[in-house]
């Protein structure tokens, strides 16, 4: 499996530290990937957090812009200056830092959401406002659902 699957809730422990769910640990180890790229989600208080292919695909985008454009500085500052790198310690856990708290509002509990090629980091309550949210969007756009 290399893709980033389901949700799980871990606690943080009293040094900040939180275990990233084996199962991501397993997809970052399979694309060969030992440090994670995060950074602040531009519509949601989450943080994006993938591999190093992450990083890859916002700078392969930028590429496409004016050096020297409004849209190019935008980009480069959210993929820099809204970015960090995280490292795993020796039992696979992150921490929990000032630059995730700040802009998710998580406290005690990580909620880590698989979204395909990277996963997201979420304060469990948003999360699942948001889940929530999104079903019923999804919802509204079935067959004979009411508009």
């Amino acid at each position: 499996m290399n893709r980033f699957l389901s949700n799980a809730v871990n606690n943080i422990d009293s040094k900040g530290r939180v275990s990233v769910p084996a199962m991501f640990r397993q997809v970052l180890a399979a694309k060969g990937f030992s440090d994670l790229y995060a950074l602040q989600s531009i519509a949601h208080p989450a943080i994006d957090v993938g591999g190093m292919d992450l990083l890859e695909r916002y700078e392969s985008r930028m590429a496409r812009e004016d050096p020297f454009g409004e849209t190019f500085a935008d980009m480069s500052l959210f993929a820099y200056g809204d970015g960090a790198f995280l490292k795993f310690d020796a039992e696979g856990r992150i921490t929990v830092t000032d630059f995730i708290r700040a802009h998710t509002g998580i406290t005690d509990k990580v909620v880590f959401v698989g979204r395909n090629d990277f996963f997201q980091l979420w304060e469990p309550e948003r999360f699942e406002a948001h889940r929530a949210e999104a079903r019923q969007r999804l919802q509204a756009m079935r067959p004979g659902a009411a508009q």
